[in-house]
């Protein structure tokens, strides 16, 4: 895994489209996130636009419970209401929630399944970069097989049992491949395979903060 200072971050949000809601109701608000879109506002002035501050254009009590890098695309949940808030976070924290995502990696992986049991914790040089250290880090577990093998590049399923920053991204660096796309992680060639971050959040699955049902809200992978 390449272990050099990040390239710089250039934000430019797509203004379309403005908001795609997949499911609403009296306690969820379901949303697919564009790559290139932050999901919380950054720090400075020109990095406020984002999908919560979207969200609350229209829907004013919507509040964020979970994040998506701002170049992976996919379903995200907010809570509409505190009593949905409160639920919908412990099921993030007790590790109840079903996430799976798609990707796109640089060479043909060799195993059809496998899993990526590496802490991680963040490479404070180069923030806002993460790396792999068995001293500090924290648990990271992700589990993964092979979608198909496209000459040179593998689509892949990810399923990852924590969420940490940069997770999926660092893990499959450290396999020797880096995801197409890749700003932070991946080498030039591998960057330049593709003209976004090639990670997409298909489907989170939970229990309704009313009732309990399950639910799983799926957005189709656009790469």
């Amino acid at each position: 895994m390449l272990n050099t200072p990040p390239r710089p971050f250039v934000y430019d949000p797509p203004a379309e489209p403005r908001l795609c809601v997949l499911h609403r109701d009296d306690d969820l608000l379901v949303l697919a996130k564009p790559s290139g879109l932050l999901s919380a506002p950054g720090k400075a002035m020109d990095h406020a636009d984002c999908l919560e501050a979207r969200a609350r254009e229209m829907y004013s009590t919507a509040t964020m419970v979970h994040r998506l890098d701002c170049d992976t695309s996919g379903v995200m949940v907010f809570a509409l209401n505190r009593a949905a808030h409160r639920h919908l976070g412990l099921q993030f924290e007790r590790r109840m929630i079903g996430k799976r995502y798609v990707a796109r990696v640089w060479g043909d992986v060799a195993e059809d399944e496998g899993e990526v049991d590496r802490p991680l914790c963040s490479d404070w040089p180069n923030r806002p970069k993460q790396t792999i250290n068995h001293e500090r880090g924290r648990p990271a577990l992700t589990r993964w097989s092979v979608l198909a093998r496209e000459g040179g590049v593998t689509r892949m399923l990810l399923s990852p049992h924590t969420g940490r920053t940069h997770q999926l991204r660092v893990h499959m660096a450290s396999l020797g491949h880096p995801m197409l796309g890749d700003a932070l992680y991946a080498p030039d060639a591998a960057l330049n395979a593709a003209g976004r971050l090639q990670l997409h959040a298909e489907s989170l699955s939970f229990r309704h903060p009313t009732g309990g049902r399950p639910c799983t809200f799926t957005e189709t992978c656009p790469f």
